[in-house]
């Protein structure tokens, strides 16, 4: 079958090029530069979250200091279309090499930073250039190797998440009690060069030039849109009630934005995000199992350690620790599943074997008590990460195959957004179901009784050394608050977890692509998985 060529904006000496099959050593050492340059994007805000207060107590600002998170997180979310977007009409190494040196740079600046508002502004510079690491990894995965065999490499990236999440929190403890929290930025650099070094010398891609005009009313819609939901995921029932005008005109800001960027897409040339991709069952089932994986996974990692910390009495300090069984089931499933979908091409099947364990494992998660011992709840985590492991490579495998080789960078962006803003709905959300259950339990269990002087601290502000110290009674019903809390949180996760079921269940299994010479991008395969 003689090889078609993509009609569009994208030359077709490009599309030709990346639907060559590349040699496994020319992967081997591309990957090398991903696999740093991944490292780089998860790394970062769990580094720098140990440092934080070091970094308050030495350059004050404390009333700001949720806007050195929030500058980076808003940054990297607003800006992840936009990259997978110019990378396809631009090329994709130029742009994530350009992604990799603004990401550099905002690190180098950070760590340079005399106070905290040029702390928050080099933050966001440096999430500027996030936005583009991750988008930028799997969109060159998505055109250099084909989703038949993606599977023999999406491991390596499984385990850079575990190594990040893991790993992350205790190098921002080492680093900062040994050098000093300028460090936690410097880090990126070496890093960063490295990886810089090897995608230029190993990563051979085109150089396309595009007449197309740039997008920018979409971009600075869809921009709008997306940083009044982050906006309102972090400040909701935190800095302002969830019934405020401020954050009533943020999800209006939010509509307006959004509605206004469906209309301008549907009316020019090249449009930021194509909403054409959405009329594509595989590729709308796999945003939505991606956003409800991002609202579990991140909902879970802010609360899991909690509750090893107040109720079983584990140290704060190894904080990334706690999560290993959780990240050990996410990583060995990874990789099983990934070498499955490379032997036999088949993958609808492991989507819906993932929620369901996923689900399962909330539920399991669920019914921890004061009681339950650490053997207990590493187990159920466990079970929880091998949900994930069937699922965390396999959306995004999914999303690649489900589009067209010039659309690989926007169907990347996207899965890799929907992925971003379900881990802020799902960290807004269990926080509030968190922090009224635990609130209704305290008052329930010490009506009546004395409180220590100065009130009752927060069960997320309260260290285990010092809960040690509070009477028997007070120790007691902080176990019963945080755990009741967990149950919410987890129960509803689980009811959440049921619409990604529901997703993979009416999967269609489209024919991978393979690495046939020649091969076409499955034209027909696209057309039978489309609405």
């Amino acid at each position: 079958m003689s090889q078609s060529k993509t009609a569009g904006p994208v030359p077709e000496d490009k599309t030709a090029e990346e639907e060559q099959p590349r040699s496994p050593r020319e992967i081997r050492l591309v990957m090398v530069g991903l696999v740093v340059t991944m490292l780089l994007a998860m790394l970062d805000n769990l580094i720098v979250g140990t440092a934080m207060p070091t970094i308050v107590g030495d350059l004050g600002g404390a009333e700001h200091l949720s806007w050195v998170v929030t500058a980076y997180t808003l940054a990297t979310a607003a800006s992840t279309p936009i990259w997978g977007k110019l990378g396809d009409l631009y090329g994709r190494k130029g742009t994530f090499l350009t992604s990799i040196v603004i990401f550099l740079v905002g690190s180098a600046l950070s760590g340079l930073s005399q106070n905290m508002n040029e702390l928050i502004g080099f933050r966001a510079l440096q999430g500027l250039g996030a936005g583009g690491l991750m988008v930028g990894v799997m969109s060159i995965m998505g055109a250099l190797v084909p989703p038949r065999d993606r599977g023999k490499y999406q491991g390596m990236f499984a385990a850079v998440m575990a190594l990040a999440t893991i790993g992350g929190p205790l190098v921002g403890g080492f680093i900062t009690d040994h050098l000093s929290w300028h460090w936690t930025f410097y880090i990126n650099l070496p890093l960063g060069v490295i990886a810089l070094a090897v995608v230029v010398v190993t990563l051979k891609l085109p150089k396309v030039r595009n007449t197309a005009r740039i997008d920018y009313l979409g971009a600075i819609l869809l921009t709008a849109g997306i940083t009044s939901l982050v906006l309102i995921t972090t400040w909701g029932g935190q800095q302002y009630a969830w019934g405020s005008k401020e954050i009533l005109g943020l999800a209006a800001l939010a509509a307006a934005s959004l509605i206004a960027f469906c209309y301008v897409e549907q009316r020019v040339e090249e449009p930021m995000l194509p909403l054409t991709l959405f009329k594509n069952l595989n590729f709308t089932l796999v945003s939505i199992i991606g956003f409800v994986v991002g609202f579990v996974m991140f909902g879970s990692t802010v609360f899991l350690p909690l509750y090893q910390q107040i109720v079983q009495g584990a140290s704060a300090t190894n904080s990334g620790l706690l999560l290993m069984p959780m990240m050990f089931g996410m990583l060995v499933v990874s990789l099983v599943v990934g070498q499955a979908v490379t032997k036999t091409g088949k993958y609808r099947i492991f989507p819906i074997i993932g929620t369901l364990v996923m689900t399962g494992g909330l539920i399991l998660l669920s019914t921890m008590g004061t009681e339950t011992s650490s053997f207990t709840s590493a187990c159920w985590m466990i079970v929880l990460g091998a949900g994930m492991g069937f699922l965390m490579q396999i959306t995004m495998l999914v999303a690649q195959n489900s589009v067209e080789l010039k659309d690989m960078g926007v169907a990347s962006s996207t899965a890799t957004l929907f992925r971003t803003i379900g881990g802020s709905f799902g960290v807004a959300l269990f926080g509030a179901l968190f922090n009224n259950r635990v609130k209704d339990t305290m008052g329930e269990l010490l009506a009546g009784k004395p409180t220590p002087p100065g009130g009752m601290k927060d069960p997320g502000q309260t260290s285990p050394a010092e809960l040690r110290k509070l009477p028997d009674y007070i120790q007691d019903a902080y176990h019963h608050a945080v755990s009741n809390g967990m149950h919410t949180v987890f129960l509803w996760g689980a009811g959440v977890a049921v619409i990604a079921i529901a997703a993979a269940l009416f999967l269609r299994e489209v024919p991978l692509r393979g690495t046939g010479k020649g091969e076409k991008p499955a034209e027909s395969s696209l057309e039978a998985a489309a609405v």
